[in-house]
C-alpha cells in the first residue's frame, strides 16, 4: 500500500498550488480520502474530505472557498487545489485513506 503526495513547495501569499496524492496497493475507489496538515509545533488537522465517488466534499472552515478537493478514480489519484494561500497554510500536507497515510509534502507560504 502506498500513498505518495507531491506538489508542495514555496509560494508567495495569494499564490496557488495543486497537491496530488497517488495511491496504489488497495481499492482506491472504495475509500473516502482526506487531506490533513500539520504546521510547525502544532497538531495534525483535517483540511478536506472527499467521498469514494467524489460527490461529497467537506472542508475545514479556514480553507472553505480557497481549497478544492477532487479525485480521479480511474487513475487512483486525489488532488487538493489550493488558491489564495496564506502564511497560516504553511504545513506538511498528508493524504489519508482509512488506516493508510502518505509521508507528506511541505507547503511553505512566505514572501
Amino acid at each position: 500500500v502506498q500513498l505518495v503526495e507531491s506538489g508542495g513547495g514555496l509560494v508567495q501569499p495569494g499564490g496557488s498550488l495543486r497537491l496530488s496524492c497517488a495511491a496504489s496497493g488497495f481499492t482506491f475507489s472504495l475509500y473516502y480520502i482526506r487531506w490533513y496538515r500539520q504546521a510547525p509545533g502544532k497538531g495534525r488537522e483535517l483540511v478536506a474530505t472527499i467521498s469514494s465517488s467524489g460527490r461529497i466534499t467537506n472542508y475545514e472552515d479556514s480553507v472553505k472557498g480557497r481549497f478544492t478537493i477532487s479525485r480521479d478514480n480511474a487513475n487512483n489519484t486525489v488532488y487538493l487545489q489550493m488558491n489564495n494561500l496564506k502564511p497560516d497554510d504553511t504545513a506538511v500536507y498528508y493524504c489519508n485513506a482509512g488506516n493508510y497515510w502518505g509521508k507528506g509534502t511541505l507547503v511553505t507560504v512566505s514572501s
